[in-house]
């Protein structure tokens, strides 16, 4: 048979109802002559719950406790969907990660899969079982002890099993029918996409765009497994939701697919910097052992400074954004290199209310004038460029945060993103 992997998000399964729903589309899979692994994730609102709870009882936690407790949700989940598919009449039982068993590594509440082996669940089929239900967001560390892979994780055990199994597709069900050209929040206008590449949904997923996490569509891309990514509230069929492919699938796009943003970022600017070789390295050394998820990065031309008693030093401002809830994490850690005379600076400039504002489109290798549409239609509404970045499909802005609901709208409409290319 061929096989189909579908995963079902927390609020296609919030309870018992939602969780017969989205059985009654895997049964249809399932009569239209497909094998189905089903991959769950927590009922909505359940891994928060367990959160809390972790937290209230042990502040300073075990993380392998950690990760034993937060996972029991999509356990559950998916205990329920086996037994709601078996009163169906639709031969299917549940797997918890150890089962499989989902190799991970040892990194707890952030693992990475290593290995699906497919012995279990091919015996399984063989012997007549047609939907294997697949706890999403766990596996097996190498010490034996139960592991998590971070928010999202399920989006990503889909596409791991889809590669691991070969399978034809791997279908998202969630809360939103379809990846759209931007927010449907900040402009009606925003327009469902039928496909789009890896290349412009990484991008997108990496700069704001909540419907898939970042490591699933990686996955997807290094393994070549489409991705679909469709409602689980409304009827579907063949053509619904946005198909997450290979470029070489696209006829034709428009130059610009989409418009991402992210509300929470934070601008840090070291002013007096002194120029020499390896000052890079010893200021964003520090800050990714401190775990700061550093983005764009700017550095200023160099200047020369005077020196009592002593010739010119050349000097520099090195400006870059990471998010809002990483910056004290940041200044610590400027603070301590700074404090061991790593690095020396005059000081250190945060502004906490800027947004991140970003055009994505593989059209752009092949077309020149995107950035200066751009920066003109931001000039346009009055809306001034703090930082800029760019990538071969991609350019980014920070601007006031004010701004970034009318800059996700002026972009949109320079772009003609509403109209199909």
């Amino acid at each position: 048979m061929p096989l189909l992997v579908m995963k079902f998000g927390g609020t296609s399964v919030a309870d018992p109802a939602r969780i017969r729903a989205a059985a009654e589309k895997v049964r249809a899979e399932v009569a239209r002559g497909h094998d189905v692994i089903v991959i769950v994730s927590a009922m909505a609102g359940r891994t928060n719950e367990l959160v809390g709870w972790v937290n209230e009882t042990s502040p300073l936690y075990d993380a392998r406790e950690y990760d034993a407790v937060v996972s029991s949700g999509e356990n559950v989940t998916a205990g329920l969907m086996a037994l709601t598919l078996q009163e169906m009449d639709v031969p299917a039982r549940s797997w918890q990660g150890w089962q499989v068993p989902i190799r991970t590594s040892s990194a707890h509440g952030a693992a990475r899969i290593e290995e699906i082996p497919r012995a279990a669940l091919d015996a399984k089929f063989a012997e007549g079982f047609r939907v294997a239900v697949i706890a999403g967001f766990q596996g097996l560390s190498p010490e034996n002890r139960i592991t998590t892979l971070g928010r999202g994780g399920s989006d990503t055990t889909a596409v791991a099993f889809a590669a691991a199994f070969g399978a034809i597709r791997c279908d998202i069900y969630t809360d939103v029918d379809g990846i759209y050209t931007t927010d449907p929040r900040i402009t009606a206008k925003a327009r469902k996409l039928a496909r789009i590449s890896f290349e412009e949904m990484l991008e997108l997923a990496s700069l704001g765009a909540k419907v898939l996490q970042t490591r699933s569509v990686e996955l997807a891309m290094r393994y070549k497994v489409p991705l679909r990514v469709l409602s689980s509230f409304e009827d579907t069929d063949d053509t619904s939701g946005t198909l997450v492919c290979d470029e070489e699938a696209i006829m034709e796009s428009n130059v610009v697919s989409g418009v991402a943003h992210s509300r929470e970022e934070a601008k840090l600017t070291l002013v007096t910097v002194e120029d020499r070789p390896g000052i890079a390295a010893a200021i964003f050394g520090p800050l990714a052992e401190a775990g700061v998820n550093v983005d764009m990065i700017v550095q200023n031309i160099s200047e020369a400074a005077p020196v009592d008693g002593g010739a010119p030093r050349a000097v520099t401002d090195m400006t870059f954004s990471c998010p809002t809830d990483q910056v004290a994490r940041a200044e610590r850690a400027l603070a301590a290199a700074r404090a061991r005379g790593d690095i020396g600076y005059e000081t250190l400039e945060i502004d906490t209310e800027v947004a991140k504002v970003s055009v994505v489109g593989i059209g752009m290798r092949s077309h020149a004038g995107v950035a200066s549409r751009m920066f003109a239609a931001l000039a346009e509404h009055g809306v001034n460029i703090k930082v800029i970045a760019t990538s071969e499909i991609k350019i980014s802005v920070l601007i006031d945060r004010k701004y970034m609901e009318l800059a996700v709208q002026a972009l949109h409409d320079a772009f003609a993103l509403d109209k199909a290319g």
